[in-house]
């Protein structure tokens, strides 16, 4: 999420200006535009794209008339000449525009949406496309005074719910009375069927193996008939007709485990519960091997997924009176499809009796543990990890514990974006000039959400109104110009004690290492090394003393690459990052290391070559549900305490839910996050016992992150685990902004406000 701030930012500042060479690369034409646009130099923008028109545009415009749609994602490079072209076009309009040429502007980015409808443009940051036509529609949007939140909402399609002709004779189905498990713990595990008969009439239609009774349902022959289950069963994952969703999935070209996880899925929004922990268990008891594929081409497996929506219905849930224990599934080599092996316990799924149910209601909270005496500390200084007798991890500031409730903050201006240069320092912005610092200190509430500020609602400041919500960790990233702030930082330590998670980006987007963005950071390269190691250097002589301080944070997803090859070089990266923590220490013997990986992709190198950092620390968004098999995988590839640096949804769904639905969906999202994170930390039974805290993502909606800073923006970027199952980078906030215009004091609170206020508080 931040990743998109700082790739951008610094792809702009951090790329050196070339001498003009005759009929250089569309590449190098586009990197330059961005850094004139960046630079407010209109000059060297125009020529530049007159320079890339000249060369480039009569091919890109052949190219532009071959096409009636967006190109298929392996034949986007085919037609890169076109997107380059269009994209320097797109420049010069935002450009201009930004200067108040509008006619002007409007006139070019009208010519680009006739010329080059189906150009896109590759955000590095993101590892996705934009559409260049779409942005410049909603820059001419910008100029002419329409907002997208204005338009006619669209008319959404009539909810269907399952109804089963054949629902089972049993909600929780005993699988040891029609079959048995064997090889119990090992890949080759495996549950043999005894009573077919008997499992199917348990298990009821659509559910393996019963597929038959599906067949007799009059409700599909009559959905099948009308036309309900025509198209992809893709097409049916975020659909409102439940009904033919199932009828779909049960249906599907896919593997069982895939499909037995969408028909949980179906049931489970629903709310048909018993039935989708009946899908779910029925995967991880017949499928636990099972490999799927994202969205982005990363390995999935479905069964470990299962296990951890079985355990958040249960938690959110305790009315359905269920317990499930022992279920386990290991995946050893999860990064590779062809050597993965799968570890599975299947666990006892079962209805607590009348008694455990009493006792259930006089005492939500599970069941807690002895810690036992201390066994390892990971150093003796002021803020250092411990490990006790149970194998459970705290985090002790002062020697008491600490647990993480973060948050991600960099308060954004409406029309503000890095892409044009115009975003400011939230730390120095006094946009009243009254001497006080706006966001922290003067932002208010809009309790009646109509934009307008009335005598009751007075300027608190996001600190307060963070402090009020049970906030006492921010996370903030290193720039070379935070050390004037070190006043502003302990002012705001001594009113509000927040402590700071100091992130240096060690080396991702070319940070720090002296590489071109072009170039990108190689973590075997002795220069770029040692520029990285000066810089966490300077980081650290700089701040390590201060009280806010509580711990260093190395990296930003840096597994996934952009403009470093911590992808292609995995091992070279995380021996690196070791060295790093080894330096730390030796000058800071009081705070621990950790890193931000991008999920848990190399844990396992990370577990061989990074003795010496502290935590493990991760960027992780599955879904609703939490993190599933991240705390155990951690525990067994690392053995270190774990913390989730980003979590978070949107607040906006498209067009399947409503605003005020998609509100609630993202405080349910938050909320069973939150306790995953907190049911594996120290003294919780049933969790790995290794979560040391988490920092929700994000404070505060910013509208520049797809392109257009003055427009909330409400078309979906990707595919992604979300409410409405797309990607809204530009709805994450805790707080909206409201339609803009009080910008930057209006704070719009979400109901997730309200579920953290709960949750950190209690």
């Amino acid at each position: 999420m931040v990743r998109a701030f700082v790739a951008i930012l610094l792809f702009f500042a951090a790329c050196p200006a070339h001498a003009q060479a005759q009929e250089r690369s569309a590449d190098e034409i586009v990197r330059l535009s961005w850094q004139a646009s960046q630079n407010a130099d209109l000059k060297t923008l125009t020529e530049l794209v007159d320079e890339i028109t000249e060369i480039y545009g009569d091919k890109a415009r052949v190219l532009a008339s071959q096409l009636t749609n967006f190109p298929p994602r392996d034949k986007i490079s085919d037609y890169k000449i076109m997107s380059d072209v269009a994209t320097c076009l797109f420049i010069k309009a935002e450009a201009l525009m930004h200067q108040g040429k509008n006619d002007e502007a409007k006139a070019e980015f009208k010519n680009i949406i006739v010329q080059y409808p189906w150009a896109q443009s590759f955000d590095p940051s993101r590892g996705g496309y934009w559409s260049v036509a779409e942005k410049s529609q909603d820059s001419i949007d910008v100029m002419e005074g329409k907002n997208p939140l204005d338009a006619a909402p669209v008319k959404k399609a009539p909810r269907t719910v399952p109804v089963l002709a054949f629902p089972g004779r049993e909600q929780v189905v005993d699988w040891t009375k029609y079959g048995q498990f064997l090889n119990v713990g090992t890949q080759n595990f495996h549950y043999q069927i005894t009573d077919q008969p008997g499992l199917i009439a348990a298990l009821g239609e659509g559910i393996y193996p019963n597929i038959a009774d599906l067949y007799k349902d009059p409700g599909y022959r009559k959905a099948l008939k009308a036309g309900r289950l025509q198209g992809s069963q893709w097409d049916f994952v975020n659909t409102t007709d439940l009904q033919a969703a199932f009828y779909k999935w049960a249906t599907a070209p896919e593997s069982w485990g895939v499909r037995l996880f969408y028909i949980g899925e179906t049931f489970e929004k629903a709310r048909m519960f018993a039935q989708a922990i009946k899908a779910y268990d029925a995967l991880i008891v017949n499928f636990p091997s099972t490999i799927a594929w994202t969205y982005w081409q990363t390995p999935w497996y479905p069964a470990q997924a299962a296990l951890a929506k079985i355990q958040y219905l249960i938690r959110i849930h305790p009315e359905l009176h269920l317990e499930f224990k022992g279920a386990k599934i290991r995946i050893l080599n999860p990064d590779d499809p062809h050597l993965f092996v799968a570890l599975t316990k299947p666990g006892i799924l079962r209805n607590l009796s009348l008694l455990e149910i009493a006792k259930q209601q006089l005492n939500w909270q599970p069941k807690r543990m002895l810690l036992g005496k201390p066994v390892y500390y990971s150093g003796q200084g002021q803020v250092r990890f411990v490990k006790y007798e149970s194998g459970h991890w705290q985090l002790l500031v002062d020697n008491k514990p600490f647990f993480i409730k973060g948050m991600s903050y960099m308060p954004t201006k409406i029309g503000q974006s890095p892409d044009d240069g115009t975003l400011q320092d939230w730390m120095r912005e006094d946009d009243s000039h009254d001497g006080v610092i706006t966001a922290p200190y003067e932002a208010w509430v809009d309790k009646y959400g109509d934009n307008k500020r009335h005598a009751d609602e007075p300027m608190v400041g996001d600190f307060y109104l963070m402090k009020e919500m049970g906030v006492n960790t921010l996370r903030m990233y290193y720039q070379p110009s935070m050390k004037s702030d070190k006043a502003f930082l302990e002012k705001m330590y001594a009113g509000y004690g927040f402590k700071v998670a100091m992130s240096n980006f060690l080396g991702k987007y070319a940070i720090g290492s002296g590489a071109s963005w072009t170039e990108g950071t190689d973590y075997e390269n002795p220069v770029h090394q040692k520029n990285m190691m000066d810089y966490v250097r300077k980081m650290v002589m700089e701040f390590k003393d201060e009280p806010y301080i509580l711990m260093w944070i190395l990296g930003n997803e840096n597994n996934y690459g952009v403009a470093s090859n911590a992808d292609k070089k995995p091992d070279a990266y995380y021996k690196f990052v070791n060295e790093v923590a080894k330096m730390i220490k030796s000058i800071d013997p009081n705070h621990p290391v950790a890193i931000c990986n991008g999920d848990t992709l190399f844990v396992d190198k990370f577990g061989k070559y990074d003795p010496d950092v502290d935590a493990f620390g991760a960027n992780v968004y599955r879904g609703d549900y939490g993190f599933g098999s991240f705390w155990d995988q951690v525990a067994e590839e690392a053995g270190k305490p774990a913390f989730i640096t980003e979590y978070g949804a949107p607040s906006w769904g498209g067009v399947s839910m409503t605003y005020q639905e998609a509100q609630q969906a993202q405080s349910d999202y938050h909320k069973g996050n939150w306790l995953d994170i907190l049911y594996n930390s120290a003294g919780y039974k049933e969790g790995a016992g290794n979560s040391v805290g988490g920092m929700a993502f994000e404070w505060l909606d910013e509208w520049w992150k797809d392109y257009s800073p003055s427009i909330h923006d409400t078309k979906a970027d990707a595919v992604g685990p979300f409410p409405g199952g797309y990607y809204f980078e530009e709805w994450f906030g805790i707080f909206g902004q409201g339609d803009g215009s009080q910008s930057p004091y209006l704070r719009e609170p979400r109901k997730v406000y309200y579920t953290y206020k709960e949750l950190w508080k209690s």
